[in-house]
């Protein structure tokens, strides 16, 4: 009888005290970074290459540090600056297709001892340039007829 009427107050007690938690929980979400924010606060792109491959089978690529990935139907490159503590570091962000994901992506950020590098492999390059809007490249391109296409971009 009385270990029955103990347990209760112990579970309701027990209610009481972790119900007080989720108040504060849900506080700290709103002040979370919105999800699916392509990059982090303060950064900015500044160059982007977009690719595409009509035969996947034949196309991959590899960003050195970071990973790559064959059979690839589109690809898309962000060079990029990030605010790390109080400087800017580089990084590159990547977002791709493959014959068997649908949408994947990676990053690779440097402090300045290591250096970026991507390699593409038999994709034809639709875009090199200033960046354009954040545009998966599992979605097909929007064409903008006033939007450069070029291959080069000499700085």
């Amino acid at each position: 009888g009385t270990s029955k009427g103990l347990l209760g107050l112990v579970l309701i007690g027990g209610l009481l005290v972790g119900g007080s938690f989720t108040t504060p929980l849900a506080a700290q979400d709103s002040k979370r970074p919105e999800a699916g924010a392509p990059y982090p606060n303060g950064s900015e792109v500044a160059f982007e290459w977009q690719y595409s491959c009509t035969s996947a089978q034949a196309c991959s690529f590899n960003c050195s540090g970071s990973g790559g990935a064959s059979s690839v139907k589109k690809l898309s490159i962000q060079l990029m600056t990030i605010p790390l503590g109080s400087e800017n570091v580089a990084g590159i962000f990547y977002e791709y297709s493959t014959v068997e994901v649908a949408r994947a992506n990676g990053f690779n950020i440097t402090t300045g001892i290591s250096r970026l590098a991507c390699q593409v492999n038999g994709m034809n390059l639709d875009y090199a340039g200033a960046p354009k809007t954040n545009q998966s490249p599992a979605e097909p391109a929007k064409k903008n007829p006033s939007a450069p296409l070029t291959s080069s971009i000499a700085r």
